[in-house]
């Protein structure tokens, strides 16, 4: 009896837990949909030490421009998503989280991106990150970033928002397809070049036989041995028309297929030259990063000035904070061999000969410092 009754007690308290659970539920879900939004607060869940590259009302301003409906509209009924869609449009957001809260208030958490560099070159003004995200410079903001100048030309377009590998990557990818069309029209050509070549085969196959009714004619009549002589004659001279006719089809059909492979050819010379870009700014990403690493030439570096030598190579000129000289660097490579060149001239040379000595200083070559006054 006492195990019965404890049985239907429990039974009695879970049915009373299970009940109050429903009960405010229902009190819950009807609380949140009598109640609208009426205020928003954005967080920028991290500040960049100190800096920032949007602000608080900016992200407002970018929710009312979106023509998302939220103020007054029961919490239940926001379109978050879309609010978070909205402003993950702008490239220097890096996550963006979205929530109501039990009061009404439409609570928006920003978190930015950390730039490596800005690049301020020939129409182009954006952040780069040290995953290769680029987006452009927002408007009235800015953080501490190496700035690099000069005629260099990014291998992304100047308003370009996002990861750049992704964007070589996908025009490797639309290349790759135009080779494989290219790689069908040549399909049917080749098949008119088997036709061809075995119709030159069959031409040389066509004969005039001496069948044993001509043998006999010739036995009995020698006179039409000049009349076959024309035949023969005539037959090599309908086979020559034949393989001029067919050799000529042949040139024309291989010249087609030559301008289709020179056309793969020129994608495949694009391709490289994308490539080749696109590692040029891997190497500057990764010496920018190196001068951020490094204490002293993060103090000592002003400004990195880049270019494209004539074979469209990238080549760097740095500004020095301390005298009036440039920094040849070169190309981005071997970065630690010439900076710690650099720091043994600074040491042993330029604090006895005069910091405003030279009007150059050129790391190009393997081993040596080269100035010039």
């Amino acid at each position: 009896m006492k195990r019965i009754l404890s049985i239907l007690g429990n039974l009695l308290l879970w049915a009373l837990v299970i009940g109050f659970a429903l009960f405010f539920n229902g009190r819950a879900k009807q609380h949140r949909a009598q109640t609208t939004i009426s205020a928003m607060e954005v967080v920028l869940t991290d500040s960049l030490q100190d800096e920032v590259l949007v602000k608080s009302s900016i992200v407002e301003e970018w929710i009312r421009n979106s023509g998302i409906e939220f103020q007054g509209v029961p919490v239940e009924n926001v379109d978050l998503n879309g609010i978070e869609q909205a402003i993950s449009r702008n490239g220097f957001i890096q996550r963006v989280n979205t929530r109501t809260t039990f009061d009404g208030r439409l609570m928006v958490e920003v978190s930015q991106r950390r730039p490596l560099l800005r690049m301020m070159v020939d129409g182009y003004n954006c952040y780069l990150t040290e995953e290769g995200f680029i987006f452009p410079s927002p408007r009235l903001s800015a953080v501490y970033a190496p700035i690099v100048t000069g005629s260099y030309t990014p291998p992304v377009p100047a308003q370009y928002v996002g990861k750049t590998e992704d964007y070589i990557s996908s025009l490797i990818a639309e290349s790759e397809q135009r080779i494989a069309d290219m790689q069908h029209e040549k399909v049917p050509l080749f098949e008119k070049d088997k036709e061809i070549r075995d119709s030159i085969k069959e031409v040389r196959k066509i004969r005039i036989k001496k069948r044993f009714w001509k043998e006999l004619r010739l036995r009995f009549n020698p006179s039409y041995q000049s009349e076959y002589d024309q035949d023969v004659r005539d037959t090599r001279a309908y086979k020559a028309a034949l393989r001029r006719k067919y050799r000529y089809w042949l040139r024309k059909n291989d010249n087609n297929i030559d301008q289709i492979s020179q056309r793969q050819d020129n994608e495949r010379q694009s391709q490289k030259k994308l490539l080749k870009r696109y590692e040029d700014l891997v190497k500057l990403i990764n010496f920018v990063k190196y001068i951020e690493d490094n204490a002293f030439w993060r103090a000592e570096i002003v400004e990195i000035v880049a270019s494209e030598m004539s074979n469209g190579e990238l080549q760097l000129e740095l500004i020095p904070r301390s005298g009036n000289h440039r920094i040849l660097f070169g190309t981005a490579d071997n970065v630690e061999d010439k900076l710690n060149k650099l720091l043994a001239f600074y040491e042993n040379g330029l604090t006895n000969i005069g910091w405003d000595e030279f009007r150059t200083i050129s790391l190009k070559y393997d081993g040596q410092v080269v100035c010039r006054k």
